[in-house]
């Protein structure tokens, strides 16, 4: 980043720590988002354009961009017992999301739902058939806005 790029990032952050209008912190944050775009842009094209010279920046610039996570912690079993191996872990996984697939009802759903105070522990949980959620759908607007959890009203 040269001098001037850091001096437009500066003064956003000086903005958004003082009493500016609005609109002015909304031009001085488009500024600086532009400016750090094209900075980025432009480290980019070097990048690739000096990867016969300098493969290790290469390399390492797109390593760091790779974000992954090596293992899964420990789970628990509807049992109450402590997952470690790697093939039990991926059993665990299949049986919770295999579970939202099925009609059977996991001891943890009900766990929760005893919980919360509702009675219905002699009651069969609700459910709900393939062709309400057919219907749902052909009568789903899709022109509507999505709500903030990005599903439709």
């Amino acid at each position: 980043m040269n001098k001037e790029l850091l001096d437009k990032l500066q003064h956003k952050k000086e903005a958004y720590r003082g009493w500016v209008a609005w609109e002015e912190y909304r031009e001085i944050v488009r500024a600086a988002r532009n400016q750090v775009r094209k900075a980025k842009a432009l480290m980019e094209l070097n990048l690739a354009r000096d990867i016969k010279g300098n493969k290790k920046s290469f390399y390492r610039y797109v390593s760091d961009k790779r974000k992954t996570r090596e293992s899964v912690d420990p789970l628990q079993k509807e049992v109450g017992n402590l997952v470690i191996q790697d093939m039990e872990k991926a059993e665990v996984l299949n049986d919770f999301f295999a579970s939202a697939f099925t009609s059977k009802c996991s001891s943890h759903t009900t766990q929760v739902t005893e919980g919360k105070g509702r009675e219905w522990e002699n009651e069969e949980p609700p459910t709900v058939g393939e062709d309400q959620v057919q219907e749902y759908l052909r009568n789903l607007k899709v022109h509507k806005t999505m709500g903030p959890d990005e599903m439709h009203p």
